[in-house]
């Protein structure tokens, strides 16, 4: 049986275009933070709340993601928990956890999938009664991470994964990338009329200096070119009406990397 939404989520921008996310379970008084890159602006929002920091949730490696792992663990002495694909790489890491692994975060269940790509030891967690997805640099909203460690194949097959997920599901990335994205997406999918509709939200919404993080998995898979490698329009941009969603997806992936 699922749960009522319980979690408090509250989103701190951090460096350039980070996002960090304190995840709070009132009934336990369990606050998790999800890809802490520096320590002292969680500490901050901490102390403002009245919260203490129980959980590190790391959904991979790389130093904007980690950065405050050891700060914040001397700090509050709070459990690190990260992908067992990866723990070499994460920074003070005590929990590991995989692909169908469930963890509680006081009354509130996230499970756990691999999905990589982006680094060869990604996972991102889903809180299904909280409709919320915390993904690292997995999905973005209109685009995805670049294929550093991974293969288009992997890309694919992570965000394919996550794409069954249901349509009011919040999409929690980690960085605020939605602009470039939107153009770059304009580029392979002008006919879009959802991408069209989400580009003037974001634009609206960036021109008020408002996030357009979360997103929703509705729009992602209405808009998002890479999890639409499937649409005859963008095939038809890239020259490969009826070609393989892998080498549609990785041809998308390559125009990305030089727009």
């Amino acid at each position: 049986m699922i749960r009522p939404m319980a979690l408090i989520i509250e989103q701190i921008p951090v460096l350039s275009d980070n996002y960090v996310y304190l995840l709070h379970e009132p009934e336990a008084q369990a606050t998790a933070v999800v890809d802490p890159a520096v320590a002292e602006p969680v500490l901050e929002r901490l102390e403002a709340r009245g919260w203490q920091l129980t959980h590190i949730l790391n959904t991979h490696h790389h130093g904007d993601h980690v950065g405050g792992n050891l700060a914040l663990k001397r700090a509050t002495g709070c459990t690190i928990v990260g992908p067992r694909a990866d723990r070499a790489r994460i920074p003070g890491i005590e929990v590991e956890v995989g692909e169908g692994d469930v963890y509680a975060l006081g009354q509130a269940q996230a499970r756990v999938y691999d999905v990589p790509g982006h680094t060869r030891g990604h996972i991102a967690y889903w809180f299904e009664a909280d409709a919320a997805l915390f993904c690292g640099d997995t999905m973005f909203s209109l685009g995805c991470g670049r294929l550093f460690e991974g293969t288009p194949a992997q890309m694919w097959a992570s965000l394919a994964k996550l794409a069954t997920l249901p349509d009011e599901t919040r999409i929690f990335c980690a960085h605020e990338y939605t602009e470039s994205n939107a153009r770059f997406a304009l580029s392979v999918e002008p006919d879009n009329e959802a991408l069209q509709r989400r580009v003037a939200e974001v634009k609206s919404r960036r021109a008020a200096g408002l996030p357009t993080v979360p997103s929703t998995m509705a729009m992602e898979r209405a808009a998002n070119p890479f999890l639409r490698p499937f649409s005859p329009e963008l095939q038809r941009q890239l020259g490969l009406s009826g070609g393989d969603l892998v080498a549609v997806f990785a041809e998308t992936r390559r125009r990305k990397d030089s727009f």
